[in-house]
């Protein structure tokens, strides 16, 4: 069934009281309460511990948790999944960080043949509960191998769980769900949007990990995204608002598996659909969506599906970025596209 975001807020308020903080905060009070939850979680990778990552999402819980669950690793991520993937078969559930999205491939090889192959391998009696968490994106002005969006390479691994929050209540109970889950998921972070605040309601029902919802309804055209381009959309929405047109923005939220079934709902509903990623348009999530939806709803379509993304390019220096980034008149100008048919 399709939910609102704001069904979702009014249900979580009616739960309890809400708290005001950024993604970055929501992010370390998920990991401490499933710390506090669980003895079995544990936390590993580079700078984590005494610095606090340097995001500082880890912040004080080498501190109130101690060395032996909040681990300082070396600069060795293939080490580290793999060390993760040792301590998922004893029992643990260990919560990797990488440190930058570019800074994941060295371990890709773990993650695509040991850590989402080895349920199957083992006919199902072996569980990885396993989290990587991987701040992913750009728009900080970084430098190479810091701004980059791998997520479709992860999507499509079977056996790997792939989600991503666009805002702070999101943030703190996907992750704790992601952590809860037996399967290894790969937990993208929208690292410019670390300091977007939102509010949080810790004592709510939360919404599945891997349903999508309507973040904003509307009745002439669909967006679909996620993580960071979930912001850009809602503010296409605004803007297209003062034109008299009604954009209906669905946050998808999970990437593997998609909640096919409510963007479909919402497409049915306006008969034109765009999706946004920051991540390359080529072979990019946005193409699967795509296909998908023309599969389903193509009697229902007024316009072709269409797709807004970054460029089939390396990612360019930090002086450069807003150009690649799809932004707000990149959307508008999809959007002014498919309601011209």
């Amino acid at each position: 069934m399709t939910q609102t975001a704001t069904q979702a807020t009014q249900a979580a308020r009616s739960s309890g009281a809400t708290t005001s903080m950024p993604i970055a905060k929501a992010l370390n009070e998920s990991l401490r309460k499933a710390l506090e939850n669980d003895p079995k979680v544990l936390i590993m990778g580079e700078d984590v511990g005494r610095l606090g990552g340097v995001f500082r999402i880890t912040d004080g819980l080498y501190k109130d948790f101690g060395e032996d669950r909040v681990i300082d690793t070396p600069l060795a991520e293939s080490g580290i999944v793999g060390t993760a993937v040792g301590l998922a078969l004893r029992g643990y559930r260990p919560v990797v960080e990488i440190q930058f999205d570019g800074f994941v491939f060295p371990a890709y090889d773990q993650i695509v043949t040991q850590l989402a192959k080895m349920h199957a391998r083992a006919l199902g009696k072996v569980r990885m509960p396993v989290v990587v968490r991987i701040p992913y994106g750009g728009g900080i002005g970084a430098v190479e191998h810091h701004s980059e969006s791998p997520e479709a390479l992860f999507a499509h691994v079977a056996g790997l769980k792939v989600v991503s929050p666009s805002n702070a209540n999101d943030a703190y109970w996907m992750l704790q769900q992601a952590i809860e889950c037996d399967d290894p998921v790969i937990f993208f972070e929208p690292k410019r949007r670390y300091w977007d605040k939102g509010e949080v309601a810790v004592d709510a029902v939360p919404t599945g990990l891997h349903q999508a919802v309507v973040a904003q309804p509307g009745t002439d055209l669909t967006l679909v995204a996620y993580g960071p381009m979930v912001k850009v959309c809602l503010e296409a929405a605004a803007a297209a608002a003062n034109e008299g047109r009604s954009l209906e923005v669905v946050d998808l939220r999970s990437l593997s598996p998609i909640d096919f079934d409510t963007v479909q709902a919402s497409v049915e509903k306006t008969g034109r659909l765009v999706v946004v990623h920051e991540a390359p348009v080529f072979y990019g999530a946005g193409a699967e969506i795509a296909a998908r939806i023309t599969e389903r709803s193509f009697y229902h379509l007024e316009a072709p599906v269409l797709r807004v993304g970054g460029f089939h390019s390396p990612y360019p220096p930090a002086r450069l970025e807003e150009e690649y980034l799809p932004g707000l008149d990149r959307v508008l100008d999809a959007v002014d596209r498919s309601l011209a048919f």
